[in-house]
């Protein structure tokens, strides 16, 4: 499980699981607007990391940046994480 905490969104976390395949399971926000955090983690339960961070990047709302926005970044906090730790 990879805990990311957000910065200028309603959301404060995003917790996730990426399995052996690089696939992102389980993604749960912590705060924001419920019904459509649990719309986006339901959509990118499956997919490929590289695939949902690319596809998210730069989407904005408030503060020039939003909660889909900040899943990409936490995918690219995850993969930096794991060069860190090779």
């Amino acid at each position: 499980m990879f805990v990311y905490y957000t910065s200028g969104t309603c959301s404060r976390q995003i917790i996730f699981e990426v399995d052996e395949n690089d696939n992102l399971h389980r993604v749960k926000f912590i705060g924001g607007c419920s019904g459509n955090l649990q719309g986006v983690g339901r959509l990118v339960e499956g997919k490929n990391i590289d695939e949902v961070e690319k596809l998210l990047a730069g989407i904005k709302c408030k503060n020039n940046t939003s909660c889909p926005d900040q899943l990409s970044k936490a995918i690219a906090a995850y993969k930096k994480s794991l060069q860190e730790n090779k």
